[in-house]
């Protein structure tokens, strides 16, 4: 019986509906949150670029001529859009790639290693995920842009 009136003297949660125009910018997202929403949107990216990518793979290996008009595509332009913007594009490309893999690495590890997932390791594996895809990012983007 006491068990009973504990549980009837303990206040229960609220609950309410939010103002998406007044709570949500205050929230703070997780780490881990921010990284699986990027994940979520790397592999939209990939999906949308799809043409881009056939167009990309196609034209480096036809022929040595459909090669050159990749290459000027990304150096002088192409379809009234200068070089630069194809780089971006293809810099975007690239981060959505690296960033969808590295990710998806993390949840295959979470979804086979389930006594080691944490809050704590969320945390950290989202971390070591984001800065990863960034690094590697700047790398091959430097390397795109001809610094190296």
């Amino acid at each position: 019986m006491s068990e009973l009136a504990t549980s009837a003297a303990r206040k229960r949660p609220e609950f309410r509906n939010i103002n998406a125009f007044k709570d949500l910018p205050n929230y703070r997202w997780p780490m881990a949150a921010i990284v699986s929403g990027m994940h979520r949107a790397s592999g939209l990216i990939m999906f949308l670029l799809l043409p881009f990518i056939i167009w990309m793979f196609d034209s480096s290996i036809s022929s040595e001529i459909s090669f050159a008009k990749f290459k000027s595509a990304f150096n002088i332009g192409m379809l009234g859009l200068p070089g630069l913007l194809w780089k971006l594009v293809a810099l975007a490309l690239l981060w959505a790639y690296l960033h969808h893999f590295i990710a998806g690495l993390r949840h295959l590890w979470m979804d086979t290693h389930h006594a080691a997932v944490s809050k704590e390791f969320g945390k950290s594996s989202a971390l070591f995920t984001l800065v990863l895809s960034m690094g590697l990012t700047l790398v091959l983007g430097a390397k795109l842009f001809g610094l190296y």
